[in-house]
């Protein structure tokens, strides 16, 4: 399922931004990226994400907008120290002047610029806390736009059982005809090869019997039914029911071809296959529900 969502916090001087979002997954997986100096964060913002989703990839960034007094410059002195010997040994070895302060400080990595965060434990821990906060806020406003996406799925999948309802139900009004459509069937075709009358009516009677059981397909409508019954409780039942689902459209899908493979008559297997269409479609769609 998928979301954005975004929030803004500060603290003193330093102001930061979350941003996350989610797309499909089969599972729950969790990515964060936040600037050096937060590893700590990472655990606790797990565990605030765990609490919230239980399906898809979500993507946390944390992102820093300190203001313009709170960024200071440093001079690195190993770097500056490693620069002069460098400079040093080139002088002496080409013979050329040696280089100016203002080269060497013009060096990537002889000045830095360093955010002034806390350092110490104890403000560390309140700096952490409150960008934890917005982190759940974040997440929260994620949560609350997967729902709005959920809620217009429901619909859809929901219109996808009501399909495949139908389906069984068109089916179960041909199979109650199977045994007198095989009765005609194998009677013409005795009647094609045999003088009318040459098979008894009770030997009829056990060929039909036999071609109906092999053709039984009841106990697969039953379980078709049951499921439609099954998937449309989790549907109205608000709860994260992703896994749920796509265990049952393995089962939809596999009492279809059951379906398929029994049926000896083409409206019923046009049936069976429009089933399987609609139960792939379910299927998709399922994929994408927490």
């Amino acid at each position: 399922m998928t979301g954005f969502a975004e929030a803004h916090g500060g603290r003193d001087a330093l102001h930061w931004r979350w941003e996350a979002k989610s797309v499909n997954g089969r599972g729950l997986e969790l990515r964060f990226r936040m600037p050096p100096g937060f590893d700590g964060v990472e655990s606790a913002a797990r565990a605030l994400a765990g609490e919230r989703f239980k399906r898809g990839t979500i993507q946390a960034t944390l992102t820093l907008e300190s203001e313009a007094g709170a960024r200071g410059l440093r001079i690195d002195p190993v770097a500056l120290a490693a620069a002069v010997k460098i400079a040093r040994e080139v002088s002496l070895e080409t013979g050329l002047a040696p280089a100016r302060v203002d080269g060497l400080l013009a060096l990537k990595g002889v000045i830095v610029q360093e955010d002034n965060l806390p350092l110490e434990a104890p403000e560390r821990a309140m700096r952490d806390a409150a960008v934890l906060e917005t982190l759940a806020a974040t997440l929260d406003a994620l949560r609350d736009a997967r729902a709005v996406e959920g809620a217009k799925l429901s619909k859809v999948l929901g219109t996808l059982m009501d399909e495949i309802a139908a389906h069984v139900e068109n089916a179960s009004k041909l199979a109650a005809l199977q045994p007198e459509m095989f009765r005609e069937r194998l009677s013409a075709q005795l009647n094609e090869l045999l003088a009318p009358g040459a098979v008894a009516e009770d030997r009829l009677a056990q060929e039909v019997a036999m071609l109906a059981a092999r053709g039984d397909v009841r106990e697969e409508l039953d379980r078709l039914t049951s499921h439609v019954h099954e998937a449309r409780t989790l549907l109205s039942s608000g709860d994260a029911v992703g896994r749920k689902l796509d265990f049952l459209s393995q089962e939809f899908n596999r009492e279809a071809n059951t379906l398929c493979s029994k049926s000896s008559d083409i409206a019923l297997t046009r049936i069976g296959l429009a089933l399987k269409a609609s139960i792939d479609q379910f299927r998709e769609q399922a994929m994408n529900v927490e």
